[in-house]
């Protein structure tokens, strides 16, 4: 513990308390996944070991959590006095370790082997921490089946993941693959930088030989259809948001099961920028999720949100720093995949069933709705200007 101690430096103050603020968000705590058994003796002192190895400094907020975790599996909860507010260092890592609350020591010694392991895993190769066992080929996805788990990775990295008319095809065939192969849980995610940008907005200078109402159309029928395959999915649908998502990979969270977040992920709607209106049944999930006014500012007035904000109005289950997100979430999805598979998928129909001949509905009114908004003149000029602006770039 003396390297994390020594990491704590005066000269970190003003850092270090934001860092302390930050750690008592809920959104933004790193929580561990819980084992069945809580780590032995061994575990936690081989942990203590592989932190003394860390090449790379995890930050404040992570270093406040390590400390908090050791003092909480070796001397149990808070115990000490509170430091004088002067006192920045001292005071930070009280009210780290104060935040722990009754937490024993056997889950926060296994929350500490967890963190620890999931540091260390963010050092070695990315594709480590992921799955890796191909089960079927894409033009424009990436997908494999491993650990029980089916993840599905939207593969245009070099167009930030905009979804085209092919991807769209892509993404309905394999979320029908998904759910009905051996796995447990399915994950959706993006390769690159991006998660998704949202529809590419070259889909619409396609036109066919029946004119734009053909294309409306045909582009209508996709998109239900698209929205239906998630409405319908049968299993724990998971997506893990790598970075900025806009449009349509926005709208479709309300759909999913859990949603786990690297920091530096937005989430984005320009509808109205666009002449367009939402889709993925958001028009009722979002304004049930968030309320109705949060709703209206991304779905009405465009409002990008950052991830902590996402999170805390209920549309992001959990943020992880970048350094570790990849290491934490897939630890905790694999362990989520040890679960009975079957009481999963029927757990998941008592408590998204209820719903489900609504959200038909409320696809097709979207659709509908859109359909007339891209033959609108209004959203034709929007995406005109679209174009030209980004032609003078």
């Amino acid at each position: 513990m003396a390297a994390v101690i020594r990491l704590l430096s005066p000269w970190r103050f003003d850092r270090l308390v934001r860092a302390s603020k930050a750690a008592r968000m809920p959104c933004v705590e790193l929580h561990s996944t819980a084992a069945l058994m809580a780590a032995s003796v061994e575990e936690f002192n081989a942990a203590k070991e592989k932190l003394g190895a860390l090449k790379k400094d995890p930050g404040n907020e992570v270093k406040l959590k390590i400390y908090a975790l050791f003092k909480q599996a070796t001397q149990g909860p808070c115990n000490t006095p509170k430091p004088s507010m002067l006192d920045f260092v001292n005071k930070a890592k009280w009210d780290a370790w104060k935040s722990l609350g009754s937490t024993s020591q056997e889950e926060a010694r296994q929350q500490y082997v967890d963190l620890i392991s999931s540091l260390v895993g963010a050092e070695a190769p990315a594709v480590a921490a992921q799955p890796i066992g191909s089960t079927k080929g894409f033009q424009t996805l990436l997908m494999s089946t491993e650990d029980n788990i089916t993840t599905i990775r939207l593969n245009r990295p070099e167009k930030k993941n905009a979804i085209t008319v092919e991807m769209y095809n892509e993404l309905i065939e394999a979320l029908d693959h998904a759910g009905k192969d051996d796995s447990v849980i399915t994950v959706i995610t993006g390769s690159g930088d991006y998660y998704c940008s949202g529809n590419d907005l070259n889909n619409f200078r396609k036109i066919p030989e029946g004119g734009v109402e053909k294309m409306a159309k045909d582009s209508g029928e996709l998109l239900k259809r698209y929205v239906k395959a998630y409405i319908d999915f049968p299993k724990p649908l998971i997506g893990v948001i790598n970075g900025p998502a806009v449009g349509v990979s926005v709208t479709l969270l309300g759909l999913f099961d859990v949603v786990y977040a690297t920091e530096r992920a937005t989430f984005h709607t320009p509808f109205s920028q666009l002449g367009q209106s939402p889709e993925g049944c958001s028009s009722y999930l979002f304004p049930k999720i968030m309320g109705a006014a949060k709703a209206s500012e991304m779905l009405l007035f465009n409002k990008k949100l950052t991830a902590a904000q996402a999170c805390e109005v209920g549309l992001v289950t959990e943020v992880f720093p970048e350094s570790s997100f990849q290491a934490e979430v897939w630890t905790r999805l694999r362990a989520y995949a040890k679960l009975p598979r079957n009481s999963l998928a029927l757990s998941k129909q008592l408590i998204r069933g209820v719903e489900k001949e609504k959200l038909h509905a409320i696809n097709d009114a979207e659709v509908e709705r859109l359909m007339e908004r891209w033959l609108s003149d209004e959203c034709m000029q929007a995406i005109v200007s679209f174009f030209q602006a980004k032609s003078k770039l």
